[in-house]
């Protein structure tokens, strides 16, 4: 018995170096690569990864996106009256704000809003994920989206820490790594959150003037018309060319696309540079042309879906806002 309690001691001396030494796979790389490029201390950046876990219900969540729905059942979900009525009390609240940013950015402040409305019902719903959990998880341990999920872990651990809210083990957001109210991965945070309020620090979960101002400056970076149309309706004619669209940049003129029997339901400009877009909607297919800001909108997200319902919440708005107005008039 002595023996065995002897030889089960030595085993675990040395099992437990292995244990401590437990990692995420790829970690050392990852590491390397961060404190190279950044100088920061190798041991701050394994404590903070060693802290972080792997979460299968991220990797559940992001097995089934709202994207994955129809048309039909996908617009339900933002166009709630409870959605637009929201959205108007936060235009009339932040009224001068949103103005001024839509101003010195050259985007229109309802687009601004709507984005808020669905990305996190204005900043209700900012999600219940460690931001380093969801990272880690989908970038270590998910291989059909790993290199675009490693490039954000990596971009999150060199990120200045005056460009969080909080810190890095501290962070909290959606099941994709996403934070704010905005919903910014690291690489926008990088590339396109500005410090509007000028305190020396980005807050996109507490400074309006951070999160609104981010936003549209994201929007004019990428291309943005200031009024500019978004989408309109197309009426396709019984002969109407079947079109394949891989995305939504602008690529036929209307005329082309009237001359393939797709007629607008609005007067268009017969050389305005647009795409066409089919949706499945309650009644059948739904053909909208869609324009740069529809394209702008969808560098923010990928789905053609999420960038219609984004207009149609911002017209919602918009009607909602003018109604207000003219009731205290």
């Amino acid at each position: 018995m002595k023996e065995r309690i002897k030889f089960l001691l030595l085993a675990l001396c040395f099992i437990a170096p292995i244990a401590a030494w437990a990692e995420h796979p790829g970690q050392m790389q990852l590491v390397s690569e961060v404190a190279k490029d950044t100088g920061k201390n190798p041991a701050t950046l394994n404590a903070l990864l060693d802290g972080a876990k792997r979460q299968q219900g991220i990797l559940d969540a992001i097995s089934r996106p709202a994207e994955a729905k129809p048309w039909s059942e996908y617009r339900q979900i933002f166009l709630t009256q409870a959605r637009i009525d929201a959205g108007v009390r936060f235009y009339l609240d932040h009224q001068a704000l949103l103005e001024q940013i839509g101003k010195k950015y050259g985007v229109d402040p309802e687009y601004l809003v709507a984005i808020l409305g669905v990305e996190t019902f204005y900043g209700r719903n900012t999600g219940k994920y460690k931001v380093l959990d969801a990272l880690v998880t989908l970038g270590l341990y998910y291989p059909p989206r790993a290199a675009f999920f490693r490039g954000e872990l990596k971009t999150l651990l060199e990120l200045p820490d005056n460009h969080l809210a909080s810190p890095v083990d501290a962070l909290t957001g959606s099941y994709a790594g996403a934070q704010g109210w905005g919903q910014f991965m690291p690489s926008s945070i990088r590339d396109f959150a500005v410090d509007e309020d000028g305190d020396g620090r980005i807050d996109l979960q507490n400074s309006m003037p951070d999160i609104l101002a981010s936003v549209a400056n994201y929007f004019a970076k990428h291309g943005w018309v200031t009024g500019g149309t978004v989408a309109a309706r197309a009426q396709p004619d019984a002969a109407a060319k079947p079109l394949t669209v891989k995305d939504s940049t602008p690529q036929w003129t209307i005329e082309q696309l009237e001359a393939w029997g797709y007629a607008p339901v609005q007067h268009l400009d017969p050389g305005a540079s647009s795409s066409l877009q089919t949706f499945q909607g309650l009644h059948g297919p739904e053909y909208w042309f869609t324009f740069q800001n529809f394209y702008v909108i969808t560098r923010y997200n990928r789905s053609p879906m999420y960038a219609m319902a984004v207009n149609q919440l911002a017209q919602a708005i918009t009607e909602g806002v003018n109604a207000q107005e003219r009731f205290t008039q």
